[in-house]
């Protein structure tokens, strides 16, 4: 976990002409975008709007059938916060050893955690409110002190851009204070923080630029440019109009 940065080291995010599919029918259709280098961006929009699409494509894990995104910088480091872990939290695994996994790029399958790594791995459970859970089996944890856990896995990944699905959802008020704490922080040394999320409120208060999404782009840009009452009613509009049952996309 590195200390506080003062040079801007995160990615611009260009995103160009954007369309991914599920099944060939568009989740996202012809999405153009940018955000600046060292960004606190939110990414809004209806229910069913691509919002998740659209970050799995920027992270690389959802294939994009037009168009592209580009990141600056030489190869930078990009974590993600899935909206639903895949982990089975019965699965007889210590907190510890998760917050491990987000070294799992440097050490691969067969190299052990050093006493440096675990040292890391100590210090962020600290920084996240986790400090004594090292030991503790994840199956213990309630939903709050996951996410906490969770977060604490992206601080050891040390990434240059940061995407977030639904960071605060189904937690308590302190656990979302908390992670907004350290979303500030990471705002703070410069990296490119991109969240997905459903409260307005917070992004306006929280979150200087937004992309307002309705499977294609409705605005993006300063957050009080982007969620004005014409563009909320029109990504309202747009989506009272989807059909699911349209002809699959050609593009």
């Amino acid at each position: 976990m590195s200390g506080a940065q003062t040079a801007r080291r995160g990615p611009a995010v260009e995103i160009a002409n954007l369309t991914a599919t599920h099944q060939r029918h568009p989740a996202v259709h012809h999405v153009s975008a940018s955000f600046a280098p060292g960004a606190l961006a939110a990414i809004v929009g209806p229910n069913g709007a691509g919002k998740t699409t659209l970050l799995r494509s920027i992270a690389g894990l959802h294939r994009v059938d037009e168009g592209r995104v580009t990141l600056s910088g030489q190869k930078p480091r990009v974590a993600l916060l899935p909206q639903q872990s895949g982990m089975d939290r019965a699965f007889p695994i210590l907190c510890l050893d998760v917050v491990l996994q987000g070294l799992w790029s440097r050490l691969g399958a067969f190299r052990g955690a050093s006493a440096a790594d675990r040292d890391r791995a100590q210090h962020a459970l600290e920084a996240v409110g986790l400090g004594g859970f090292g030991r503790r089996p994840v199956s213990a944890m309630s939903a709050g002190q996951f996410q906490r856990l969770l977060f604490a896995r992206l601080l050891v990944q040390d990434a240059d851009l940061i995407l977030l699905d639904e960071p605060f959802n189904a937690v308590d008020a302190r656990t979302a204070a908390d992670l907004l704490a350290v979303l500030r922080r990471w705002h703070g040394e410069g990296r490119t923080v991109l969240a997905v999320l459903h409260d307005l409120d917070l992004v306006e208060r929280e979150f200087p630029d937004c992309l307002l999404l309705a499977r294609e782009t409705i605005a993006c840009g300063p957050t009080a440019e982007v969620l004005t009452a014409r563009n909320r009613l029109r990504a309202r509009m747009m989506a009272e109009a989807w059909d699911e049952s349209a002809p699959a996309c050609a593009a």
